[in-house]
């Protein structure tokens, strides 16, 4: 993750790659407390990721400890397609991920995981190779937070 975080941020965040050292919240909703985050990612670390639900579990773990102080949606969505990979050879086509769907679902997954890993299941692929897919992914996720003035393509 903190390798990914890097490659994507280190142009813009000195902090790009590093854990976090505040707390965050967004909305009414507090991340994982700065000091039991460092154990809150090497228990994540350990969670096992073998088969679609763990790994989303895993995913959602993340989501809570949320360990940049910027830019852990994009990395962890890129994160997770790097799991999916390597265990199923599966990837998510982000492009038939409804944002509203997501969005509502990984608010209340901390709670009930089943909403998001049903949006997630109803997205995949087994076109990991396929560059078209991976481009939209990046495109997708960052209009999910809100960014949407490029596109790859474009650039």
């Amino acid at each position: 993750m903190q390798k990914i975080h890097y490659y994507l941020f280190s142009d813009i965040y000195d902090f790009a790659g590093k854990i976090r050292t505040v707390n965050l919240a967004k909305g009414n909703f507090r991340f994982a407390s700065v000091m039991y985050l460092e154990i809150s990612l090497q228990n994540i670390e350990k969670m096992p990721q073998s088969n679609f639900d763990e790994i989303v579990e895993k995913y959602v773990e993340m989501n809570v400890a949320h360990p940049f102080r910027e830019g852990n949606g994009r990395s962890t969505r890129i994160w997770l397609d790097l799991i999916l990979r390597k265990e199923l050879k599966m990837v998510v086509n982000w492009s038939k991920v409804d944002k509203e769907d997501y969005l509502l679902a990984m608010e209340r997954s901390p709670i009930r995981d089943i909403e998001i890993k049903y949006v997630l299941k109803q997205a995949l692929t087994d076109k990991v190779n396929d560059r078209e897919i991976y481009m939209k992914g990046i495109d997708y996720s960052y209009y999910y937070e809100g960014y949407f003035a490029f596109k790859t393509e474009e650039l």
